[in-house]
Formats: structure tokens, C-alpha cells, sequence
């Protein structure tokens, strides 16, 4: 990391950010291009990984991607905010916190897994538990990214 000052390295603190972030970007790798899409997500730390599930269609193009090759990158940022430069455009900036790491990506098909994937999902977007049976759980695809390098970083001002 280029700006050391910037750096967050207690997992309690980058747990706050990835708990006040609502939505992520995956990217993927198609052929000769990255492909970026925005999804919410849910996600629990677990042991040294932070788990991220995401769902959404049974078929189409990300899944084919995840298929063909599950090396993804994630990112995901809050608090972000315009910082004024003033009358100088090179003085301006943000402030923000984000996380950004690279795993794998896998299409989770046991039933079980896919009800507590949604579950966190939905937790970590209302606040709120929902039941999810199996009809619900079938009714979408649910991925599960597995991070086990991340970093994060903040400027607050």
C-alpha cells in the first residue's frame, strides 16, 4: 500500500467499513477485459477470511464468468464525500474508507449454505433477520466470495 498513513490494519475497524458499505463491485475476468458489476452483499469473518455472498439470477453472464474462472477482486467503499479545493482544482479530494481484496468465487448449491448466505445478506441490508425457506433459497443463485488478502484504507479529512 503506497499511503501507509492511510492504512487500516485492525480487523475490528475494517469490519466497521464492510458493516456501513451496502454495496460491493466484483470484478471478473472475461477474456482479455475485466467485467465490474455492483451487488449488495451480506458476509461474516471467519478465521482469517471475510465471506461475502451475493445473489442473483439463475443464469447469465456472471455466473458463466465465475464458472470459467472464480479468481475475482472485490471492492467495496463508504463515507465518501467531495473535499473542496477551493479555486485550485488539484486541492480537491475525498474523504472515504474502503476495502479492496482478491479471492475466489463459488456458486453455492447446497440449500443450507444458501439460506444463510441470503440470511446475512438481508441482515446486513435492513438490519433485520428474515425466515428464507428452500423455495426461496432455489429461486435465485447465491455466490460466495471467500477473500483471504484484503486491504483497507480511510481519509477522513
Amino acid at each position: 500500500m503506497r499511503r501507509k498513513d492511510r492504512e487500516i490494519t485492525d480487523i475490528q475497524e475494517i469490519g466497521k467499513i464492510v458493516d456501513k458499505a451496502r454495496f460491493l463491485h466484483l470484478g471478473l475476468l472475461d477474456g482479455g477485459y475485466p467485467y465490474v458489476v455492483p451487488l449488495h452483499y451480506g458476509y461474516e469473518f471467519t478465521g482469517d477470511a471475510l465471506v461475502l455472498y451475493m445473489h442473483g439470477a439463475t443464469e447469465g453472464h456472471k455466473l458463466d464468468l465465475i464458472n470459467n474462472d472464480p479468481r475475482v477482486c472485490v471492492e467495496l467503499e463508504c463515507d465518501t464525500e467531495l473535499l473542496s479545493g477551493g479555486d485550485v482544482p488539484c486541492h480537491y479530494g475525498s474523504t472515504f474508507a474502503s476495502v479492496i481484496g482478491r479471492g475466489e468465487a463459488e456458486i453455492v448449491t447446497e440449500e443450507g449454505e444458501k439460506i444463510r448466505g441470503l440470511k446475512l445478506l438481508m441482515l446486513h441490508q435492513t438490519g433485520r433477520e428474515f425466515e428464507i425457506d428452500g423455495g426461496m433459497a432455489a429461486s435465485v443463485a447465491v455466490i460466495r466470495v471467500t477473500l483471504r488478502e484484503f486491504t483497507a484504507k480511510a481519509r477522513t479529512v
